[in-house]
């Protein structure tokens, strides 16, 4: 690395943020800070939901998870799962998309509210805020692996949680002055840029690859796309599994997650999120191919070499950045990195913000708040989670060396835990007509302790199944991730249904509507 590329990653560093507060304009409404009055395009947000979704944990992670592949797991069998997400993406885009933007709502948790009542709503406002702020800590933490690479060609020895706090100083300017304008715009020329210093890595790998190496790479099954043979229970990408549980997943994090849905509420109307959302699912796709396809060039570039112990790295997840800083020439290795921090800068601050604010703070106050008030709310909660963002990435940073998974995998596990039961809050209320406010929350309690216990607590040996709470083994292997989510949906619907019995149907005594407002408008 030399000075020419460490003044590109400054300038786009400083430059960035700055983009972002001229786009963000000044916000004169709690509606302009959190959706932006409803005026940004379908494509723009399209891109921007691609870049909050994948950002720095694919840029880094999954060219990983190619290079890492055994013949017997195949390199490209992380694709079944994007197929999987394009499934989801258009259930969502006719089942909820519809009834968040006719219903003029803020956070998808408002549906919530106005089906079951206040309770429902912030029960599943705080699951969201718990697990965001986890899944964004490994996000940023992510970030902080190739500048800290950076840093060391000069001899630099800085730790993670120095960088990690100047990283989420840089990302709280744009949010905090911006909302969610800035926001979704920043992540659209962030995701271009990523994904053109990805084109550039592909460029020069191709002239250093020797002959031949594309042949031995489907030799080993660099290049399977589809996993028929592995155990469907507890296979890394089993197609049955990484097909059901991605498209289940998909409906979760972008019908059930605000940070995604926060993204299309910003579109005009509800056929414009559709677009957004439905583009979103192909963009991915080809997006995961992509960065696999790096991983598998890395693979015949380093001989498949382990990055720990043979290159001597921190993890596995070092092994883009440390091709990035100690192969590329200088100028492109500083353009890749730009577009590694790129996805960096891809904010949910605003998401948790609003979520804090209309969900749970305005629920519990006694007063009504003012557009006002609301605003500056929303402001200085942006201000909190970036705070609380910063400390739980230092958390992740100094134990992630004890951990065998790619960390992207490890940012999914953790939404494992909760969509299945947020999912199933929607699905609950569409389809049960009977069920009430406390069916709801009694059905979403259960999921997520009947989800952590299979998570922490089942390991099969074979296809057979035993209660062990310790780490998986080469005898007992825990439930493959990817089930995660069909089983929270399959126990909240099952539970709730059960429990919805107890009512006569259209008993408004009981809380239970017998045609929800917001079917009426979104059929309209």
């Amino acid at each position: 690395m030399r000075g020419l590329d460490l003044a590109i990653i400054v300038l786009f560093l400083v430059g960035m943020p700055l983009i972002g507060m001229w786009i963000g304009g000044r916000q004169k409404s709690s509606t302009d800070y959190f959706v932006s009055e409803k005026r940004i395009s379908w494509w723009v947000v399209c891109l921007s939901v691609v870049s909050a979704e994948t950002s720095t944990l694919t840029v880094l992670s999954v060219p990983v998870i190619a290079y890492m592949a055994t013949p017997a797991q195949g390199g490209m069998t992380y694709l079944t799962l994007a197929l999987g997400y394009i499934v989801g993406r258009i259930i969502v885009s006719f089942v909820l998309l519809p009834r968040y933007i006719a219903g003029d709502l803020v956070t998808a948790y408002a549906f919530l509210g106005k089906r079951y009542g206040n309770g429902m709503r912030a029960t599943a406002s705080v699951t969201f805020l718990f697990t965001r702020l986890l899944a964004d800590g490994i996000r940023l933490f992510a970030t902080a692996i190739p500048i800290k690479l950076v840093l060391a060609q000069y001899g630099i020895d800085a730790n993670y949680w120095t960088i990690i706090l100047a990283l989420g100083i840089a990302m709280v300017f744009y949010s905090f002055f911006g909302g969610v304008r800035a926001v979704v715009w920043v992540d659209a020329i962030q995701m271009l840029w990523y994904v053109l210093g990805g084109a550039v890595v592909i460029w020069w790998l191709s002239g250093q690859l020797q002959d031949g190496w594309f042949s031995k790479a489907v030799d080993v099954n660099k290049f399977q796309i589809f996993d028929f043979t592995s155990s469907p229970l507890t296979g890394a990408y089993p197609f049955i599994a990484a097909f059901f549980g991605g498209a289940l997943l998909s409906m979760a994090s972008h019908g059930a997650d605000q940070l995604i849905v926060q993204r299309l509420m910003s579109t005009k109307d509800v056929k414009s999120a559709q677009k957004a959302l439905i583009a979103s699912g192909f963009v991915v796709f080809l997006q995961f191919a992509f960065f696999l396809f790096i991983g598998v060039m890395l693979w015949a570039f380093y001989n498949g070499v382990d990055p720990v112990k043979d290159l001597k790295l921190g993890n596995k997840d070092e092994l883009f950045g440390y091709f990035i800083v100690n192969s590329l020439p200088s100028g492109l290795s500083g353009f890749v990195i730009a577009g590694i921090l790129a996805a960096a800068l891809s904010s949910s601050l605003g998401a948790l913000a609003s979520s804090t604010v209309t969900d749970v703070y305005e629920r519990i106050r006694k007063t009504p708040m003012t557009d006002d008030e609301r605003l500056r709310h929303g402001r200085l909660w942006t201000l909190a989670w970036a705070g609380l963002l910063i400390v739980c990435a230092g958390l992740f940073a100094s134990s992630n060396k004890t951990t065998a998974d790619p960390i992207v995998v490890q940012a999914l596990g953790i939404a494992g835990y909760t969509y299945g039961a947020l999912l199933g809050a929607f699905l609950l209320g569409l389809v049960f007509k009977r069920v009430t406010q406390a069916d709801a929350i009694i059905a979403f309690v259960s999921t997520v302790l009947v989800v952590g216990f299979v998570i922490l607590g089942v390991k099969f040996a074979g296809s057979t199944p035993t209660i062990y709470f310790g780490k998986a083994t080469a005898d007992l292997k825990s439930l493959t991730g990817w089930w995660n989510t069909p089983l929270g949906v399959a126990v909240t619907l099952l539970v709730g249904g059960l429990l919805s019995l107890r009512h006569h149907l259209g008993s408004h005594s009981r809380g239970v509507p017998v045609r929800d407002e917001l079917d009426v408008k979104a059929e309209s």
